[in-house]
């Protein structure tokens, strides 16, 4: 038996997932059997042989090319936009996961700007019950009082601390299929054209709510400089804005070039900090208050999950 982990990436986040899976190698164990498959659409043959290169005798890394006819349906509008700000169809392919690999009942998803601190089988062990994923409540928003509002007044989840982060998630991918979570998924994005400043994560959030595990926040410990860092984490996520490659003093930031040192693209990660000037800083702070901000205009659209909620359940 192996352990499936999958990642969904776009070419030029490849130093940072080898970065990611050079963190899960070092904690496998090595009497227990992983398979890592990286779901992408197009990636350099430099990138994709250094990636697999990575494979040991008990961690095999394969690289997957997306069906393009898989994502026709997601169209490049700005309501699927990451953060309100650009499209990249890479973070729509985890929905699509439980579909490409029937043979797997169960899998973890990583994103690619994780650091992983223990033997992965730990989480893969987690006893799911009847419910579709496991993941944590986003941390990274918590003290966010406008993305707060957001969750509230137009994603309609309450409290809103139940909003989870979909960058760690341990799938149920037998639920997934058996619950045809792509079909609703697909058909509440053609019926409504929900605007998201997170477009896979709302849908998640919304499609399984009250079918989530909440998983402990050591599985998805992210910077916040309103929080000091959890202790022992077991995963790191540099979620949103502030990456250890731009930032120097972010939290969490030490466990990444620890890891990062033992790679082949250290020294490009290294160049990519000190070429990323106070001035970028401050436009992924300004891209930060842009995100909240987008708030107020979602909430004036003609239809939002909370608006549709009242008519229609869009839960599975």
């Amino acid at each position: 038996m192996t352990i499936p982990v999958f990642y969904t990436i776009s070419d030029n986040y490849t130093p940072y997932a080898a970065v990611s899976i050079k963190s899960l190698i070092d904690h496998a164990d090595k009497n227990k059997d992983y398979t890592i498959t990286l779901l992408v659409q197009d990636i350099s043959d430099e990138h994709k042989k250094s990636l697999e290169d990575m494979s040991t005798d008990n961690v095999h890394v394969n690289i997957f090319h997306i069906d393009d006819e898989m994502v026709k349906p997601i169209h490049k509008g700005e309501e699927n936009y990451l953060r309100g700000q650009f499209f990249t169809m890479s973070i729509f392919y985890r929905l699509f996961i439980p579909e490409l690999f029937p043979q797997y009942d169960k899998a973890v998803y990583l994103d690619a700007d994780t650091i992983i601190n223990t033997d992965i089988a730990d989480m893969y062990n987690i006893d799911l019950q009847d419910n579709m994923f496991a993941s944590c409540p986003d941390l990274s928003i918590r003290f966010m009082p406008l993305l707060q509002e957001y969750i509230k007044k137009c994603q309609g989840i309450f409290p809103p601390e139940k909003y989870i982060n979909n960058g760690v998630i341990l799938f149920n991918m037998k639920e997934f299929r058996d619950k045809k979570f792509v079909d609703k998924f697909y058909y509440l994005m053609s019926k409504y054209h929900f605007d998201n400043p997170d477009p896979d994560q709302a849908y998640m959030n919304e499609i399984c709510e009250d079918k989530i595990l909440h998983l402990e926040k050591e599985w998805d410990a992210m910077p916040n400089e309103n929080m000091d860092e959890i202790p022992n984490p077991k995963i790191v996520h540099y979620n949103l804005f502030f990456k250890p490659w731009h930032f120097k003093d972010v939290q969490y930031g030490d466990y990444f070039w620890k890891v990062a040192k033992t790679t082949p693209y250290y020294d490009e990660l290294k160049k990519q900090l000190e070429d990323f000037t106070d001035e970028d800083r401050q436009h992924a702070r300004d891209d930060l208050k842009k995100m909240a901000d987008k708030v107020k205009s979602i909430e004036k659209e003609k239809y939002t999950w909370a608006k549709v909620k009242k008519t229609e359940d869009v839960r599975i």
